[in-house]
């Protein structure tokens, strides 16, 4: 069964609100099972919410846009029950899911945050390439799905996202292949894609282009309370381009994340590499990362008149590994154990971190038949260390190559060139 959105009323002058004639096709399509197109044209929306057994096919030209007008936008957040309250995610999302099955996101056509009319350079005249941009007026997830079995994201193009791009919550068997993430590099929070606390999960050939983490595996507090580990995750066939992490597992780390696969992806001008962050008590452990290859640097501050300076977290490391207490708690972070690495071949700006402490050491840690070449290689090796979000901050270390700190049984078989 085919439910065409024009036969519903929506109109493709990307100025209407066409949310009641979409979801309309939606409510029907999920009665019977089948496809809801989107026909060439500019559509705009606010939240839609996806439900059981449809497929939201984008025709070739097609382009969804998300209104940034607040009263258009379901904060669903705010509206559920006690179940599902999230503190401090309030704000809403463009597509939403929730207790769903067998969801899909197709087509060759193109979803839009318009997050661009969110984002200013509040100091021009000092701005620097890569520094982040200032934020402005109301900025909903792209996304949002949360205990959707069996879901589907192919072929699809994500551009301008206001704020994260697919977060996945409490998720099972989901596929996400040859989609394109293309947001501003200089926007704060576009996040690419965000598994939380979700299980047996596939990313694959996609290329993400992002202002934060491009793929970023996290277990947020609520998340976790609800489905558990964080497990089984595949990235693999990635070109992964960021203003922070272009893989990261953490921040967020309440419930334990393990058995993950990055393999055979590039790394294109992100600040970091590969970054694990241990703060909130899991553990994250069983991590095999292999033949990446690229490059990171260390992007410029910028210099913001009303808020003083604003920076992305890390300088250039190809991988950085902390586990340490965020700032004004006494929640001891999980052990980062087991992890293993090779063929890392990487341009950076940035030495290798393995920062731990005597209450949460990181151990069996491996990086083999690397290769990590240095931009900057002077005989001045005072840098500043970036641990954020943490008690420790930002600080100036004399560093060679690689610093580390509370490290138990690390091999680095690595060429540092």
């Amino acid at each position: 069964m085919i439910y065409n959105i024009l036969d519903y009323g929506a109109v493709s002058d990307g100025e209407t609100n066409c949310a009641k004639a979409i979801q309309r096709a939606i409510d029907d399509c999920s009665a019977t099972g089948g496809r809801v197109c989107i026909p060439a044209g500019h559509f705009l929306s606010g939240t839609i919410r996806l439900k059981s057994n449809v497929e939201l096919y984008l025709e070739h030209g097609a382009v969804l846009l998300s209104s940034l007008d607040e009263a258009d936008t379901i904060d669903y957040f705010r509206e559920c029950d006690n179940e599902n309250e999230v503190d401090g995610w309030e704000g809403g999302c463009f597509l939403f899911a929730l207790h769903e099955k067998n969801i899909a996101i197709t087509g060759t056509g193109i979803i839009d945050g318009q997050g661009s009319k969110t984002f200013f350079d509040d100091d021009p005249e000092h701005a620097d390439e890569g520094s982040p941009l200032a934020v402005k007026g109301f900025r909903p997830r792209m996304s949002y799905f949360e205990d959707v079995e069996n879901l589907l994201v192919s072929d699809i193009t994500f551009r301008d996202s206001a704020f994260w791009t697919l977060h996945m919550a409490g998720c099972r068997n989901v596929r996400i292949e040859n989609i394109a993430i293309e947001n501003n590099k200089r926007g704060p929070n576009t996040d690419g894609i965000d598994p939380d606390c979700c299980q047996d999960v596939i990313i694959r050939g996609c290329r993400i282009t992002s202002g934060d983490d491009s793929v970023v595996i996290k277990s947020t507090a609520p998340m976790h309370k609800k489905y558990g580990d964080c497990r089984n995750i595949i990235v693999s066939d990635c070109i992964l381009s960021s203003s922070c992490s272009a893989v990261k597992i953490g921040t967020e780390t309440y419930g334990d994340i393990h058995d993950v696969l990055v393999s055979d992806c590039i790394v294109k001008d992100c600040i970091r590499g590969i970054g694990i962050w241990s703060r909130d008590g899991g553990e994250i452990y069983d991590i095999r990362i292999h033949h990446i290859q690229g490059n990171t640097r260390n992007f410029a501050d910028s210099r913001i008149r009303k808020s003083g300076v604003f920076s992305w977290w890390g300088n250039g490391e190809p991988i950085a590994i902390t586990a340490t207490k965020r700032e004004n708690t006494d929640r001891i972070p999980g052990r980062v154990h087991d992890i293993f690495m090779e063929q890392i071949h990487l341009k950076c700006e940035g030495p290798v971190l393995m920062l731990g402490e005597e209450y949460s050491p990181i151990e069996r840690i491996s990086v083999k038949e690397s290769v990590f070449l240095f931009k900057d290689r002077g005989e001045n090796r005072k840098r500043e260390i970036d641990e954020r979000p943490s008690a420790r901050g930002r600080y100036m270390e004399n560093v060679e190559d690689t610093f580390l700190r509370c490290t138990k049984d690390v091999t680095i078989d690595a060429d540092f060139m």
